[in-house]
């Protein structure tokens, strides 16, 4: 019977010891943030309206590189420096489309480049909207695979918010702007919606850029 009474004792303690560690943990990971400038939206301007010859993923990467890059001679046109090391890839791994192009490439005339190629995974607890918010202000779109699709993220509304305990500022992004480009025209057109879609649908994002050797 004493025994019986402890272990449920015991049980009880530790529930409590469990929802204290939790109210702790979760105090600490969601600070009081104030948004103060709402609502601001940033695009990538002047991209090339392009349609893939198919709906085939392989030519759904090419045109979407084209679109990023935006200089032919990179990807994906005649004797193109990435054209052929891009269709090695799996089109729907960015890991793989990273490995596969980053690094120092040829152009057809003999320059180098060096093309850089940077993964922002989509995992729990990482915010990545920093870096998202930064690479579109520089005028760098990214690609995203979201539902095993191919997307080119141009653009996004988020708010810049302060937590009103330590000062410290952040992004929280609402909506992403994203190009479809196995479609024209207005079906092109496609937007992720934070409060309404599955972010654990997205497999990541990749951050490319091209500098002269």
């Amino acid at each position: 019977m004493y025994a019986g009474w402890f272990m449920s004792k015991l049980r009880r303690f530790g529930c409590v010891l469990l929802v204290l560690a939790s109210a702790c943990a979760f105090g600490q990971q969601t600070p009081t943030w104030q948004a103060y400038r709402p609502n601001q939206e940033v695009r990538v301007p002047r991209l090339p309206v392009l349609m893939a010859r198919s709906h085939d993923p392989s030519d759904v990467l090419l045109t979407s590189l084209d679109v990023v890059f935006h200089d032919r001679s990179i990807c994906c046109g005649k004797d193109s420096a990435l054209e052929d090391r891009a269709l090695t890839a799996d089109p729907v791994s960015l890991r793989e489309i990273a490995a596969k192009i980053a690094g120092k490439q040829l152009l057809s005339d003999g320059r180098p480049v060096q093309i850089t190629a940077d993964m922002l995974p989509a995992a729990p607890g990482i915010d990545i909207s920093p870096s998202i918010v930064r690479a579109l202000r520089s005028n760098h779109p990214l690609l995203m695979v979201w539902n095993s699709h191919l997307y080119v993220l141009y653009g996004a509304v988020f708010d810049e918010v302060v937590d009103s305990d330590d000062g410290s500022s952040a992004f929280m992004i609402h909506k992403l702007f994203l190009l479809d480009v196995r479609y024209s025209g207005p079906r092109q057109e496609m937007i992720f919606n934070r409060n309404t879609d599955d972010w654990a649908k997205v497999d990541g994002l990749l951050m490319l850029g091209v500098a002269a050797e």
